[in-house]
């Protein structure tokens, strides 16, 4: 960490203030109460997240003050917790206090990902094979490594409180735990190889994903021995654009993994028939989740192709991801009733193609998902837009449209 100057860190405790300000505020209490009712299957309205890290530079970037890189980074940080709150005007939450996480990591095979990047930057990248022939590779694989740099952690906290702790506390907050276990196997042979694998090495390809879901396991087991888990009950993140907020969970530490929420997806599976699916995949996805207190399950993929073979046999499934590809009408007979949450994410194109809003278009598409999920309990969470063209009030009204809509077709 560099030297952070005397103007920098006037600036981030100005905005350390303004977060706790908000985060006092009625309205956010309010909200804080309705994602509580929310999760715990008692809400009255859906709740409604317009994500912004996709598009997050068209937003951070002209706000940004300090010199430093470091300061920059903090207060970028800052503006990410509340920067929704005052110009989307969504549900989600302001924290009273600055969250930091454990500083730990897991490598699958103790092989380290390489990744080519596209020229001149952005997202698009390819991941460099390193598993070929699986008959080959299986006799030489080595176990999955991990680790915990608890000093760096609480060194980081200890520059943050001196910034700013005694205005906004800084808190080393709970784990929502993450495990996408066909993403670390296209990490480290890539997509095409890993489909062939599957059909030319069925029984190598189960023993790898047997492999790689124990490694998984040993790592939570760890992190649960080290008391690095904390409850999972409030602001923590639940993967895909949600909150922990909920009663149910355990409170208070110390927690196990058992107490805790887990989120979940293979989109890289989008191509495997539901037989294939089930037998390939999902019993290792559910060993992993059965070890869990909720789940959250889900990002791009269509999960109506797998719900009555695999997704429907989770045992603590809490929230599934109904993504634009979704047959919506079938997810919300078979969740009508059901305490797992309806989590819609709308497609981006309405606000993230065309500069202008076409209003009565995106409001039908909302309101489709009203129609379907009536009965159910619905979450909206908006991704996976990476430009609303620096229009800001674009946003606001994007966000409006969706209130209004609930507000007229939601019972």
């Amino acid at each position: 960490m560099s030297f952070i100057s005397t103007k920098d860190k006037e600036i981030l405790r100005r905005l350390a203030f303004h977060q706790m300000e908000l985060a006092c505020s009625d309205i956010n209490h309010q909200r804080i109460k309705d994602w509580y009712d929310h999760n715990d299957y008692k809400g009255k309205r859906p709740m409604i997240h317009f994500e912004l890290g996709s598009f997050q530079d068209e937003i951070l970037q002209k706000r940004l003050l300090c010199v430093d890189e470091d300061a920059r980074g903090i207060e970028a940080d800052l503006y990410r917790e509340f920067v929704n709150f005052e110009v989307f005007d969504d549900d989600k939450p302001v924290r009273d206090y600055f969250p930091l996480q454990w500083n730990t990591w897991f490598l699958p095979f103790d092989l380290e990902v390489k990744t080519k990047h596209a020229p001149g930057g952005g997202v698009g990248h390819q991941f460099v094979d390193q598993i070929g022939d699986l008959s080959k590779f299986l006799p030489k694989q080595k176990k999955s490594s991990y680790g915990l740099n608890r000093e760096d952690t609480m060194n980081r906290k200890e520059m943050l409180d001196d910034l700013f702790g005694d205005i906004l506390p800084v808190r080393i907050e709970g784990l929502s735990v993450s495990c996408y276990l066909t993403y670390y196997v296209i990490k480290l042979m890539g997509m095409e190889t890993m489909l062939f694998s599957i059909c030319d090495y069925p029984d190598e390809f189960q023993e790898m994903m047997c492999r790689l879901s124990d490694d998984f396991l040993e790592y939570y087991r760890f992190c649960e021995s080290e008391a690095l888990y904390l409850p999972t009950v409030g602001f923590e993140h639940v993967g895909q654009g949600s909150f922990a907020f909920n009663t149910t969970l355990k409170q208070e530490p110390p927690v196990k993994i058992s107490d805790i929420w887990l989120h979940m997806n293979s989109q890289e599976s989008v191509v495997l028939s539901p037989e294939m699916f089930d037998e390939f995949v999902f019993p290792y996805y559910k060993k992993i989740s059965d070890n869990f207190g909720r789940l959250s399950y889900g990002c791009c993929e269509p999960v109506d192709a797998f719900w009555k073979k695999s997704f429907s046999k989770f045992n603590n499934l809490g929230k599934i991801t109904i993504s634009p590809w979704c047959d919506q009408e079938f997810m919300g007979n078979e969740l009508r009733g059901k305490n797992i949450i309806f989590h819609r994410k709308p497609s981006p194109n309405y606000i993230g193609v065309n500069k202008e809003l076409d209003e009565n278009a995106f409001c039908e598409h909302i309101n489709e998902t009203l129609k379907f999920a009536k009965g159910c309990h619905l979450e909206i969470t908006q991704r996976d837009v990476y430009t609303i063209y620096n229009d800001e009030a674009k946003a606001r009204r994007y966000v409006a449209l969706i209130r209004n809509c609930i507000e007229n077709n939601w019972e």
